[in-house]
Formats: C-alpha cells, structure tokens, sequence
C-alpha cells in the first residue's frame, strides 16, 4: 500500500502531531531499558531540522480511561530530555493557543491518551480534539498500529498523515520479508501453544517456502503425527487442527520442519539433568524441552538455502539453561549468514527479542521489530487500522 514518509510533507512552521511508543518499562520510578525512547528519536530530530514542532501522543501502561498518577508520562519526561539533549515541555491539558505560544523549536509531550476512555473506544471527539492540536499527523508507533484507537486511527483520517522514521523502517522491512521478498523464504516459528498462533501458521504456510515449527508447539504437531511426547507441554485437542495445517502446507509447496531429536528431561529447572534422544523415543515419563543438535543442523541447512528470514519465538526453553542451546545456535548462524550479505533476517515479538538478545544475535539480524501483537498481526496478514488510515 502506498503511504508518505516525513520526506512528503511540508513541515516548516507546522505543529507535527506526533504518535510514538514510549510505554517504557520502570522501576522504582527509574526506566530500566530506554530503548523505545532512543528508536523515536530519529523522528523527531528530523521534524525539528524541518522546522516542525514535534507533538508527542502516546500512552502510558493500563490506566483503563481515567488519571493514574503512576501512569503520568511526566515520569517519562526525564528520560526523553535526557535523550534528546533538550527541554521538553510537557502539558497535561494541552490546547492550540498553549502550543502556539511556545517558540518554535519546542519539543511537546502531551499526557497520557489513555487517562481518557475516549481514546481506546476512537471517539470521534477525541480525534477531532486531538486534530486541533496540530497541522499535520506522523505516526510512529508501528507497535500500536494494530489498535484503532483516536490517536492512532481516528486522528490520521482529520490531518496529512505519514509514517515517521521509525514506522517507515518497520514497514520496509516487513514488506521485504513478506510483501515481496527474495526467495527462498524461510520462517520460524516457536513459541508454547499452538492456540495463540493458529492464524500465522495458516498465513505463513501459503507465503514462505519453509516453514521451522519449534518450541512447545512442535510437541503439538508431533503428537498430531502419532508420536508419544511423553509428559511434555502439548495441546492435544488441537491434533487436527495441527494436520489440518500440515495438510495446508503440503497443498501450497510450503516445506514444514519439526525437529528430529529432542533434549529431554524429567523436571523443569536451571541444570537439570538431560538427555539427547530422537523424536519417537522420548521416554513417557520426559519432557521435550529443547530441540536438538540435529534437528539444529537440519535448520541451519534450511537457513542457507534462503534468501529471507522471518523468525518468531523460541526453538525450546530459552529462559533457563541448557534448554536456551538451541535457539542459540540457531540465532548465531542466522545472525552469520546475516552479516555475511547472504541473508535478509527480520524478527519480533517479545519472547523473540529477549532470545536473540540472550544469543548476542539481535545486532546482526537485518532488522528486530519491537512491536509484538502489531508485528504478529502483520504476519497473518491481517490489515492494521494504524497503518492502513495513513494510505
């Protein structure tokens, strides 16, 4: 779809509104990772140098429709000054004539837009307060495109819209693993259940070439094949629909790789004792907790017969060791063949980043998308109100 970039617009003299995503993670009423609020800057030092001002929506944590003072982005307003190297002035009842009255340079943090229920329900009379506020409208909070709320939607239909740098980089990426990618494609999927990525594996298995099962879900697909998992996490009342997508799969060309071995143990700890065994011997009384060597080789080959990667959760339990051994190393190669040249390499979703992280992978993939419900949606191919209101 076509939208414009801040490169489209006439910003000189302009009150730029601004939607970012700066719902940072805090404690004790200190950020503790500032990561969201670095990524925005790049859009607003850009609507600055166009002699824009820049206004900034965003919310806040769960305040549910009304005023929660832990919640104010007041607390926030520190860090990004900190960040930006420059006064912002923060309004918690903003209006045009205290917007105008500022110099022209000024950087603008509006309060919290979800204090007012009027926001998540896109009240038509919030986007139109919201558009009074302002000249144009940028969004640049791709993590909150898949919301149709008065700042994200509502608001996009009353202004000149575009995508800010951020919001611009996410969809570039996305189009290029998804929307018309190099081929082979290659996406793996991890992650506990099934039930909560039943739509993608749909989407993914009519649009890639090969398509890595891992994590718990894998255990869904195995048992659906006839194979004893023994004690493991699986949904076994979602068999068919674990065929039904294999079924798909088979139909549509798509290659779909379940591991081969798999590290097994008897409890779920830190160092707990385990063992290496193929697929259809895992003991009754074992859970599968990883996938191993081999299965890692079968994919790292997948990878290097690609062109585009997508990935989307963990291959096993990455959160404690050694069940981490195998998204690790996977990550690493991926991470290899992304510096390499050879492969275009995008990723997100919470769990996803966490891990590639904890593999010291993350800098290496071409592009790590923040965004988790709105970087899922786009993946089964769903149309995210945010995105769409700015064509």
């Amino acid at each position: 779809m076509a939208w414009k970039t801040l490169d489209d617009m006439d910003l000189a003299g302009k009150r730029v509104l601004t939607r970012v995503d700066i719902n940072v993670p805090m404690e004790n009423g200190q950020v503790t990772d500032a990561t969201r609020i670095t990524r925005i800057l790049p859009t607003i030092t850009d609507i600055l140098d166009k002699g824009g001002t820049p206004i900034l929506l965003a919310h806040f944590g769960r305040p549910k429709g009304k005023p929660t003072p832990e919640m104010s982005l007041s607390l926030i307003q520190p860090d990004l000054e900190k960040a930006l190297g420059r006064d912002v002035t923060f309004m918690e009842r903003p209006s045009r004539d205290a917007i105008d009255a500022l110099p022209a340079n000024s950087v603008v943090l509006v309060e919290n837009t979800r204090f007012s229920p009027m926001e998540e329900a896109n009240d038509p009379k919030m986007a139109e307060f919201l558009a009074s506020l302002g000249d144009v409208y940028c969004n640049d909070a791709f993590s909150a495109a898949h919301r149709a709320h008065a700042s994200t939607e509502g608001v996009a239909h009353l202004l000149p819209s575009c995508a800010g740098r951020l919001m611009e980089a996410e969809l570039r990426a996305l189009e290029a693993a998804l929307g018309d990618p190099n081929r082979p494609v290659v996406a793996v999927v991890g992650g506990a259940k099934v039930s909560t990525k039943l739509d993608l594996l749909s989407n993914l298995v009519e649009k890639v070439d090969i398509l890595v099962i891992g994590g718990g879900m894998a255990n869904t697909f195995l048992a659906a094949q006839g194979i004893d998992v023994g004690k493991s996490l699986c949904e076994h009342d979602l068999a068919d629909t674990a065929r039904a997508i294999a079924d798909k799969a088979v139909t549509t060309g798509c290659e779909v790789l379940l591991p081969r071995d798999v590290v097994v143990a008897r409890e779920f700890k830190a160092g707990a004792a385990s063992e290496v065994v193929k697929t259809e011997d895992c003991p009754a009384d074992a859970m599968i907790l990883d996938a191993g060597p081999d299965s890692v080789a079968h994919i790292c080959q997948a990878f290097e017969r690609a062109k585009t990667l997508i990935w989307n959760g963990p291959l096993g339990a990455f959160e404690i060791p050694p069940f981490d051994t195998a998204t690790n190393a996977a990550a690493s190669y991926a991470a290899g063949l992304s510096r390499s040249g050879k492969l275009v390499s995008v990723a997100g979703g919470g769990d996803t980043v966490a891990a590639l992280n904890k593999a010291d992978a993350s800098e290496s993939f071409t592009y790590i998308s923040t965004a988790g419900g709105a970087f899922l949606e786009w993946m089964e191919g769903k149309t995210l109100p945010g995105v769409a209101a700015l064509g």
